[in-house]
């Protein structure tokens, strides 16, 4: 099995240590539309800590908010609280989906090593970071590391994450079973080398999540993936009826990069 972490494997030291011995720079990008409630304090936790230019230690390099057609004061929040806000491809009416926005946010980026976070989490940390970046910094085989976590849902401590549980994680363990010890294929915490973002692209929509754990499994191999638990990850539950077109998404981006010949794995 693939690497598997815990974000205190990777103290803040260990990990600016590792990105000076390395002379890496860090980008962490947060593609955001109508998440005005969020995303000041999703931004406050990666610039007060580790911004230079607000204070920080210098681990992160540029904080990038790209603002997907927001209605709300999304932009304004994140500009106040130290991100560099730049506009989706598609301006006010935004670009069409997540996977559009990370690539758009990867090209307004400049980091060796970019990072992504969800903004609408409402308990994001600096451990969120360093937890992504660890493995990264600290090794020479990982490419690609997710998040995983615990979703609580409606007062109880896990049922979060429906499409994770009732499509993601299904397709891998019928489709690419070596991918499925990943604990949260569709996780908005993920960071890479950005060499790896650049030579396989972004699946369009929410299908980008599980495009790229695919794409890094068959074009790299599933050795050069990493996952670290984060902890809790608390965000706002969607209802049922607008988690139908993630879930759609997701399958497409599944059957679409299974191979000819896949064997299905039994029961």
């Amino acid at each position: 099995m693939p690497d598997s972490y815990h974000h205190g494997d990777f103290p803040t030291a260990r990990v600016l240590e590792a990105k000076a011995r390395a002379g890496t720079t860090v980008s962490v990008c947060i593609p955001a539309r109508d998440e005005g409630s969020t995303v000041g304090s999703v931004v406050r936790a990666v610039v007060q800590p580790f911004l230079a230019g607000h204070g920080g230690n210098g681990l992160v390099d540029e904080v990038i908010v790209l603002d997907d057609g927001s209605h709300d004061d999304t932009a304004g929040q994140a500009r106040d609280a130290g991100a560099s806000v730049v506009a989706g491809p598609g301006g006010s009416g935004g670009s069409g989906g997540k996977g559009q926005a990370m690539a758009a946010a990867l090209a307004a980026s400049a980091g060796d090593v970019v990072a992504f976070l969800d903004a609408d989490v409402a308990n994001t940390t600096p451990a969120f970071v360093t937890g992504l970046l660890g493995p990264l910094l600290t090794t020479d085989h990982v490419a690609l590391v997710k998040g995983f976590y615990t979703r609580p849902l409606h007062g109880d401590p896990t049922g979060g994450g429906r499409v994770t549980e009732l499509v993601a994680r299904p397709v891998l363990e019928l489709l690419f079973p070596e991918l499925s010890w990943v604990r949260q294929p569709l996780a908005g915490e993920t960071a890479a080398h950005r060499w790896v973002f650049e030579k396989l692209g972004f699946a369009g929509g929410y299908g980008v999540e599980l495009g790229l754990l695919i794409d890094v499994a068959q074009q790299l191999g599933p050795d050069r993936l990493a996952q670290v638990d984060l902890g809790e990850r608390i965000h706002r539950n969607r209802p049922l009826h607008e988690l139908r077109p993630q879930a759609v998404d997701v399958l497409r981006a599944a059957l679409e990069r299974v191979p000819p010949t896949a064997p299905v794995s039994p029961q």
